[in-house]
C-alpha cells in the first residue's frame, strides 16, 4: 500500500525503477542541447553552467536508479540525494550570471555594476547553504542535547529567511531594471523575452526551494524510539510522488525552458556589446570595470559611495563617440548562429509550412536561432584601454571586416 514503510528501505518506500531512467534520458537530451547551444552561440562564459547542471542531474538519477534495486544501500541513497540536491543551486548561479549579462547590455539603466550580481547574490547563497548544511547536521544527530537540536532548527529557519530575501531581492532588482528601461522607452522585445524567462526560472526554483524546506523540517522531527509508528511521519517523506512533482519535474521543466529560450539567443556573445539608446543600434565599448576592492563591492554592490562622490559619472563609457562597423550577423553572434538564423528566416519568407520542413530545420528554429537585436550596424566606441581594443579586434576578426575611415565617426547615440 502506498505511503507505508517498506521493510529495509533507507528511502522509506520502494523507489520507482522506471522514472529515474526516463528523467536521466530527458536531462541527457537537455544537456546535449545545452552543450551544442554553448558551442553554436560561443556562449560558454555566461551559459556554461547550464550543461554542467544537467549532467549533474543525469548522474543523480542514474545513481537513484541503482538505489531503486538495492534500496537498503545507504551509499546510493546519500550519493543520489546529495547530487540531485546540489544541482538545483547551480541554476540559481546561472540566473545570476544571466541577469548580470542583461545589465551589461543596457548599462546606463543598471542599478549596480553588472559584474557584482554574481558575487553579491552568490555570496548570500553561500551563506544560505552554510546555514542549511550546519542546521541539517545538528538535526540529523539524535544524540545531541536538545539545545543543539534547537540551534539546528533556528539555523534552518534563518537559512530559509535569507534565501527568501535573496530570491525577493533578485526579482526586485530585475523588475526595477525593467521598469526603469520601460520608463525611458527602451525595452526591446528580445530583452523583455529573456527577462520573462528569468522570472519563470526563478519562480520554478522558488517552488522547489519551498518543497525542500518543508521536507527538511519534516525530516528533522523524526525521532525513532521503541514503539515508533512510521505512519506518523509527514506524508512528504512517505510518498515518493512529492519528489517527482516538486523536485524532478520542476527542475526538468526549468532546464527545457532554458533550452527553448536560451539566453544566448537574445544577448550578444560579448559583454562589451551594449544597446544604444535608440533601441536598435548596438555599440562595442570598453565594458564595465570595477576597480574597488572585492570586499568593498560585497558591502556596497550599488556603489552608493561612487554615486555620492560623482565617481560614476566619470566611468560612463557609453557617453562618447563611436565608429560604424557595417555588421554581418556574426559580429553579434557566432557565424553558425547567423547562418542558422538566415536559413530559417528564408524558409519562413518563402512560405514553407512547418510540416514540410526537415526535423533539423525545426530543431534549429527551436534552439539555435538568434532572436536578439537584428539591427544593421554595430558601432565601436574608440577606447584607449587594452580591454576595449582587444574586444574590438575580436569582433572585427569574426566579422571579417575592419573599421571604416575616420570620416564615418558619428556623435553620441
Amino acid at each position: 500500500m502506498a505511503g507505508e514503510y517498506v521493510d529495509g528501505s533507507i528511502w522509506f518506500y520502494a523507489p520507482n525503477k522506471v522514472l529515474p531512467i526516463i528523467w536521466a534520458i530527458f536531462f541527457g537530451f537537455s544537456s546535449i542541447t545545452h552543450i551544442w547551444q554553448c558551442i553554436h552561440f560561443q556562449a560558454w562564459k555566461f551559459t556554461g553552467l547550464l550543461p554542467f547542471s544537467t549532467l549533474v542531474f543525469v548522474a543523480g538519477y542514474i545513481i537513484r536508479e541503482l538505489g531503486a534495486y538495492t534500496y537498503a544501500n545507504i551509499t546510493y541513497y546519500i550519493a543520489s540525494i546529495c547530487i540531485v540536491y546540489g544541482a538545483a543551486p547551480l541554476y540559481e548561479l546561472a540566473n545570476y550570471i544571466i541577469l548580470g549579462r542583461i545589465l551589461y547590455y543596457i548599462p546606463y539603466y543598471s542599478p549596480l555594476n553588472p559584474g557584482r550580481v554574481l558575487t553579491t547574490f552568490g555570496f548570500l547563497s553561500a551563506i544560505v547553504e552554510s546555514f542549511n548544511g550546519w542546521g541539517a547536521s545538528l538535526l540529523s544527530n539524535v544524540t545531541l542535547p536538545e539545545s543543539k537540536q534547537n540551534l539546528g532548527h533556528n539555523l534552518l529557519r534563518a537559512g530559509l529567511a535569507i534565501q527568501l530575501f535573496v530570491l525577493a531581492s533578485f526579482i526586485a532588482l530585475a523588475v526595477f531594471f525593467q521598469r526603469r528601461c520601460k520608463k525611458h522607452g527602451l525595452m526591446p522585445k528580445h530583452l523583455s523575452s529573456i527577462l520573462t524567462t528569468l522570472y519563470i526560472s526563478t519562480f520554478l526554483i522558488s517552488i522547489r526551494t519551498i518543497y525542500r524546506t518543508v521536507e527538511y523540517f519534516a525530516a528533522s522531527r523524526i525521532h525513532v524510539v521503541p514503539g515508533f509508528n512510521p505512519m506518523t511521519i509527514n506524508p512528504i517523506i512517505r510518498y515518493e510522488w512529492f519528489f517527482w512533482v516538486f523536485e524532478a519535474s520542476i527542475m526538468l521543466v526549468n532546464s527545457i525552458l532554458l533550452n527553448f529560450r536560451h539566453p544566448a539567443m537574445y544577448l550578444p556573445r560579448s559583454n562589451k556589446i551594449y544597446l544604444a539608446e535608440d533601441g536598435e543600434t548596438e555599440v562595442l565599448g570598453p565594458g564595465y570595470e570595477d576597480r574597488r576592492f572585492f570586499v568593498v563591492t560585497l558591502v556596497d554592490p550599488c556603489d552608493l559611495i561612487g554615486l555620492i562622490s560623482g565617481r560614476d559619472k566619470k566611468e560612463r563609457y557609453w557617453e562618447g563617440h563611436e565608429r560604424i562597423l557595417p555588421r554581418p550577423e556574426q559580429s553579434r553572434v557566432s557565424a553558425a548562429a547567423a547562418n542558422a538564423t538566415a536559413k530559417v528566416n528564408k524558409q519562413k519568407k518563402d512560405g514553407v509550412k512547418w510540416w514540410k520542413r526537415s526535423p533539423w530545420s525545426l530543431y534549429k528554429e527551436a534552439f539555435l536561432m538568434d532572436r536578439g537585436n537584428q539591427g544593421k550596424e554595430l558601432r565601436i566606441r574608440p577606447t584607449e584601454t587594452s580591454a576595449g581594443a582587444n574586444a574590438a579586434a575580436d569582433i572585427e576578426k569574426s566579422a571579417g571586416t575592419g573599421y571604416q575611415s575616420q570620416a564615418n565617426m558619428v556623435g553620441p547615440t
